[in-house]
């Protein structure tokens, strides 16, 4: 509807580089997770998988300081408005204040029992928000070293916290699908947004504070408070949106996925900010609110109070006269047509050299011996040269399989490119269907099959109960039954019991060792969901004094957390070895070795 124009970016594949615009910074041993620029943009800190921090000088394209001290990945970093201090979280529930003109850090925040997901400075840089996998958001004090207090209304771990740019609010948006508003004032909820239909990623205050830019996996979704209200939705398929940013009239929403990075720009101007409808739950009554006469009035609570800086008022956002809105109103369009606003918008404000040197072809010319079809039309002689790869390329890539099949994946496993290529120039469309066709009939005896079985594990849960089911399940030694069942009781602990444990445990260890992704993926899941909730019961069960006399029930209960605490040490072996590995694997199986520490002091 003209609200969204996209475009995409390759990142680099080895994921332990930097890009910045031109500029590739290099150091990091293992995967970047986070990038941060400071306020000036003349630093830029990244937080690796390995749990080190390194700051670069973009001007000098060096290095400027190697911070080590978390134990796990970093999450999420946040230069302080107006000092040389940099905050950081990690997966291993710590916070840290650094000093970048100093190697070690200044103070060390705990409080978080998971993995902390975000963090912000206030924009007088006195206090320090945090939100965490624990569904909790706490608020620090950087001049006492303390916690001020603690926000418990989320239901789900907490993605994305924000202050609002001028007045005592905090927001924060989390995976249970809605936004939580913060009185900093009282410490009290003054609003819930919950219109969200998908996880909050991100979320972002207008620079005058008036209205709250929310991004989910779907839209773009325009908020008011006091009353709650949303104005407007903008329906933009960006799936994992990492942040948000305005200028110029236009929101840039950044995303990525696997090795590329994509940027949405929605044209606010033709965006509703006002009026809207309550929302009520999910009901939301479409009428829309009287306008108060003065929307952009005095404020309800108290205003930052920020130190005398010589940083230019556009940086924060400046107040618009009403003539200027008007004359912008004219032109509507997420389109930039003028090469002048791309540069003040996309380019850095600071000269960068250029690494590698700019070369005169971005793409080499493809070779001669590329087999090409007779009737495909041949391109323009202005035509930009094919950007794919040789074919021969494409078969060597598809013959060296991977250790774990991805669970997402652009291209199938096992197929051979050259299999579908021409053969003498010539195309021949019974031989490429018959070679498409390949195998199809296979793939639907075993879909049948599959469903069949599952069909019978049904109707099992519902005659007796869910450990007959997976009973039946495991029974019949088909991994991808036990997986879909894995995938619905993962999302309801209410179901799980400790006979339940004693049947799944055994299908965990063969899913670690799959070579599927998903499968990898869910059994970390369940077994994360298996140490959280039962490990306290299966260790004081242990450890409890034998009591007198014979008591059946609690013989039974001892003997069942024996084999899942023997299961637990074996997992807890494979737990540790796979935690070594590089990228995602690694990263969720160090997750798990920091959940499984207490079975080292286990009996």
């Amino acid at each position: 509807d003209g609200h969204v124009t996209s475009s995409v970016m390759c990142s680099c594949p080895c994921r332990e580089c930097v890009c910045v615009s031109s500029q590739s910074l290099t150091g990091h041993k293992s995967p970047v997770e986070c990038v941060q620029f400071n306020t000036s943009e003349e630093q830029v800190a990244a937080g690796s998988q390995s749990g080190s921090i390194r700051v670069w000088d973009l001007e000098a394209a060096k290095i400027l300081r190697t911070l080590m001290g978390h134990k796990a990945n970093i999450t999420s970093l946040g230069f302080h408005p107006y000092g040389d201090f940099l905050a950081s979280s990690s997966m291993d529930t710590n916070i840290k204040l650094w000093d970048v003109r100093r190697k070690g850090y200044v103070f060390r925040y705990k409080g978080h029992t998971q993995a902390v997901r975000s963090l912000a400075f206030s924009p007088d840089g006195k206090w320090l928000a945090s939100a965490s996998d624990d569904s909790t958001v706490k608020l620090w004090d950087l001049n006492q070293g303390k916690m001020i207090t603690e926000f418990k209304s989320h239901t789900a771990a907490v993605n994305i916290i924000q202050f609002h740019p001028n007045e005592y609010l905090l927001a924060s948006g989390s995976s249970d699908r809605t936004i939580k508003l913060w009185d900093l004032e009282k410490f009290t909820m003054i609003g819930s947004l919950e219109a969200d239909t998908t996880p909050v990623r991100s979320v972002f205050f207008s620079s005058d504070g008036s209205c709250l830019y929310s991004g989910a996996t779907d839209c773009l979704r325009i908020f008011g408070w006091e009353p709650d209200r949303c104005f407007d939705v903008v329906p933009v398929g960006w799936g994992k949106v990492s942040d948000l940013a305005v200028c110029n009239q236009q929101l840039i929403g950044v995303s990525h996925q696997l090795s590329s990075v994509s940027s949405y720009v929605v044209d606010l101007k033709r965006v509703k900010k006002s009026g809207g409808s309550v929302i009520q739950g999910i009901i939301q009554d479409n009428q829309p609110l009287a306008e108060p006469k003065d929307p952009k009035g005095s404020a309800l609570r108290r205003n930052y109070e920020r130190p005398t800086t010589t940083c230019s008022s556009q940086r924060y956002g400046e107040r618009r006269s009403p003539s200027e809105d008007e004359a912008d109103e004219k032109v509507s369009s997420a389109e930039i047509h003028n090469a002048e606003d791309f540069k003040e918008i996309f380019q850095p404000k600071n000269a960068i050299s250029r690494t590698p040197p700019r070369t005169s072809e971005p793409f080499p010319a493809p070779p001669e011996d590329v087999v090409s079809c007779e009737k495909r039309p041949a391109p323009p002689a202005s035509a930009p040269p094919a950007s794919a790869p040789h074919p021969q390329n494409l078969v060597t890539a598809v013959k060296s399989k991977p250790k774990i099949i991805p669970s997402s994946r652009n291209e199938p496993i096992g197929l051979n490119v050259a299999d579908f290529l021409p053969i003498n120039n010539v195309c021949v469309d019974e031989e490429s269907l018959s070679q498409l066709k390949k195998g199809h009939d296979t793939m639907c005896v075993m879909l049948r099959s599959r469903h069949k079985n599952l069909e019978t594990v049904r109707s099992v849960w519902a005659r007796e109960d869910i450990k007959s089911a997976l009973a039946a399940a495991v029974s019949m030694n088909d991994l991808s039954i036990v997986v879909d069942i894995l995938n619905i009781i993962n999302l309801q602990p209410s179901l799980w019991k400790l006979d339940l444990c004693t049947t799944i445990l055994p299908q965990i260890d063969q899913l670690l060792h799959s070579k599927y992704e998903s499968y990898i993926q869910t059994g970390c899941t369940s077994l994360k969901l298996i140490m959280k909730h039962f490990w306290m019961l299966i260790s004081d069960t242990l450890k409890a004094t034998p009591s007198v006399g014979v008591d059946i029930t609690r013989e039974e209960r001892h003997q069942k957390c024996r084999a899942c605490c023997k299961q637990l040490k074996n997992l807890s072996h494979l737990v540790k070895n796979k935690a070594a590995q590089v990228g995602r694997h690694g990263s969720a199986f160090r997750e798990l070795q920091l959940l499984m520490a207490p079975l080292d002091d286990s009996l």
